[in-house]
């Protein structure tokens, strides 16, 4: 066995978090660590890496008991951490950040830089990962980043990674790679714990599977001994988590109005949106549909057509003038786009509200405490104080904050970018019903996403995009996985 964990418990101010849980991950195995966001899966890997002190419990780590471990010991040992939300320097190049702080030298004591690009291709030479060791990071597309984040990792030898949701930004051909990826390194004796919510990659790539809810060890075994059906079971403790609960609505008139639309990523788009509905749009990754969701909002400039809320023009490349006409965004990447680390909870969620009323002399706390506690218990956001960092809440609790953010602008139009991203089972079916119950309320929502199933949940209609153009319009009866791909690969058109 090459870790053991066990009876492991974990408070913070008093309010416990883990309780007596245990994990067991063998040699050479893909353990899945399951369960919702604030089951407790972070906390119990940050107290393996030395982020968090454990207050009770055992760790042998390769035969070895492990009392007190530290960020460094726990890198001396070979556990290295890929984080869900990816930890590069932007402005540095591939070496520089493989070498950071572990920087070869020459005798003079300066660095070696030839030596750290030779040794950076070779490791990418032997991983098939082709990566320029000399680009700089923000030239990369967003799996190479990834690649490159495991990449450092093995670099220092790492006999256990864990993944958190290595594939939420990757498309199909990315994840496959680097599924080969993974599947080479287990042949050779490396060890991965893999967090995900998506089921058909936990069953794709997993040995044994870890369930955990609600800070407690409720389940563990082999993954070809389940069904997605039963570990969904376990995760939430109940089914109405993924039974169908789109139900049909009467439309309003049209309310947003898209008319040979065209920018960065897309081009010639036609859309009359009505009030109340909600569209999905979908396709495979840089096929459009996000791209034109940053044009709609001011993020990028059009380059020809015009987009119309309510009978008036939208000017381009103008966000502010997009909000004070009703439309919000919730965007996608919430480390990048969303995520204001120096602020608490309530000034993160009062944000975008305020560029909207940024005239007034004052902002008035008691209102805005008044309000962030109607969306914390709208959203069922599982926060202690409002005063606490956003940074101190699983990624799912932190995306409600982010569409409460959104909500408070009282917008009329709500562009929802991969919005349920990094978020486990069961707060996906409870932002499922708020999307619906906006709808019901006149509420109109574009939903992005390229999870088919989403779409079945809550969409009264699909546009897929293939290659920056709208393949095919699907009515909610006519969404289903396969038709879908179909239209997104071009093999109906083949």
């Amino acid at each position: 066995m090459l870790l053991e964990m066990k009876n492991i418990d974990k408070s913070f101010n008093g309010v416990p978090v883990l309780k007596k849980v245990q994990l067991e991950v063998e040699h050479g195995e893909i353990h899945a660590l399951l369960g919702e966001n604030g089951a407790g899966k972070s906390t119990l890997m940050n107290v393996l890496t030395g982020v968090h002190p454990k207050d009770g419990g055992t760790i042998v780590f390769d035969g070895q008991p492990q009392e007190h471990m530290t960020i460094r010991k726990s890198e001396e040992l070979g556990i290295a951490f890929v984080h869900q939300e990816l930890n590069l320097f932007n402005d540095m190049t591939v070496y520089e950040n493989i070498f950071l702080g572990k920087e070869i030298v020459n005798r003079f004591g300066h660095c070696n830089k030839k030596e750290m690009i030779r040794r950076a291709g070779e490791l990418f030479s032997q991983l098939d990962v082709k990566i320029d060791p000399t680009e700089k990071v923000d030239n990369l597309k967003t799996s190479e980043k990834q690649l490159l984040e495991i990449s450092k990792a093995l670099f220092f030898n790492a006999k256990l990674l864990i993944l958190d949701e290595p594939t939420t930004a990757l498309n199909n051909d990315e994840i496959d790679h680097l599924f080969q990826i993974i599947r080479n390194l287990k042949k050779k004796g490396t060890s991965f714990i893999f967090i995900s919510h998506k089921m058909p990659e936990i069953f794709r790539i997993s040995d044994r599977y870890t369930v955990f809810r609600n800070g407690e060890y409720i389940a563990s075994g082999t993954i070809d001994s389940v069904t997605p059906e039963e570990v969904t079971r376990l995760l939430v403790g109940n089914t109405d988590s993924f039974k169908d609960i789109y139900e049909t609505r009467e439309d309003g008139e049209v309310i947003l109005r898209l008319t040979d639309y065209s920018g960065p990523g897309f081009e010639h788009i036609d859309l009359d949106i009505r009030k109340g509905q909600i569209v999905g749009l979908t396709g495979l990754q840089g096929a459009g549909s996000s791209e034109l969701m940053q044009c709609m909002f001011g993020i990028t400039r059009s380059t020809g057509g015009e987009l119309w809320m309510e009978g008036k023009r939208i000017p381009p490349a103008s966000t502010h003038k997009t909000m004070k006409a009703g439309i919000a965004m919730l965007a996608s990447n919430r480390k990048e786009n969303s995520v204001i680390p120096d602020m608490s909870l309530l000034e993160n969620m009062y944000l975008a509200e305020h560029t909207l009323s940024a005239k007034n002399f004052a902002i008035h706390k008691k209102e805005e405490q008044g309000r962030y506690e109607k969306y914390r218990e709208m959203l069922n956001i599982k926060a202690q104080d409002s005063s606490d960092s956003i940074l101190s809440l699983s990624g799912g609790n932190q995306q409600k904050v982010f569409l409460a953010r959104w909500l408070n602008t009282n917008a009329d139009v709500l562009l929802l970018d991969n919005p349920t991203q990094g978020i486990d089972v069961g707060a996906k079916a409870e932002i499922y019903k708020l999307i619906l119950e906006l709808a019901k309320e006149g509420k109109t929502i574009l939903i992005n996403t390229l999870e088919i199933p989403e779409i079945q949940k809550i969409a009264d209609y699909c546009a897929v995009f293939y290659e920056g153009r709208i393949a095919k319009i699907l009515p909610h009866s006519e969404i289903d996985e396969q038709t879908v791909m179909m239209y997104s690969t071009n093999a109906a058109g083949a």
